[in-house]
């Protein structure tokens, strides 16, 4: 079975502009690529947890805070490694810092080989992104959550 990844497409209107926010993956692997590299907040659902609880808590996790408002659910997206990202919109209600995100962090072998642990955080920055902006900065298996957002929008 394909494991499952829960989020938040979080956005805002400003000055007119509808903006979302996406959040860069810490660690090494990340740390030199940008366009196509961001993702909403996201992460895996528990074994028999709700979707729609592990994207609350995962957004929480990966921005050191909680996001409340109406949810919409956007739907599942098949991403090229198999995984399935269920995605759920949410207008912030309460304005996000995205200079004072507090993620939490993960451990892995660093450098490659060398015996030595070291952590990062799972997301080293956020940021507030046009949908135009944001077609180029998310990942190629997330931007059709993009175009059902602006369908969405579209239909208001």
């Amino acid at each position: 079975m394909a494991k499952r990844s829960a989020g938040l497409l979080i956005h805002r209107r400003e000055h007119g502009e509808t903006r979302v926010l996406l959040v860069h993956p810490g660690g090494p692997f990340w740390a030199k690529k940008d366009d196509g590299a961001w993702s909403i907040p996201k992460g895996l659902v528990d074994g028999d947890e709700d979707e729609l609880s592990a994207a609350q808590r995962e957004t929480e996790e990966e921005l050191g805070v909680r996001v409340d408002g109406p949810l919409t659910r956007l739907g599942e997206y098949r991403q090229p490694g198999g995984k399935i990202v269920i995605a759920w919109a949410v207008e912030a209600l309460t304005p996000i810092d995205v200079a004072a995100i507090k993620s939490n962090s993960f451990t892995m072998e660093w450098p490659p080989r060398s015996g030595s642990m070291k952590a990062f955080p799972e997301v080293d920055r956020a940021g507030w992104f046009s949908l135009t902006e944001a077609e180029v900065k998310i990942l190629q298996g997330q931007r059709p959550m993009l175009s059902d957002f602006a369908k969405q929008l579209g239909s208001e």
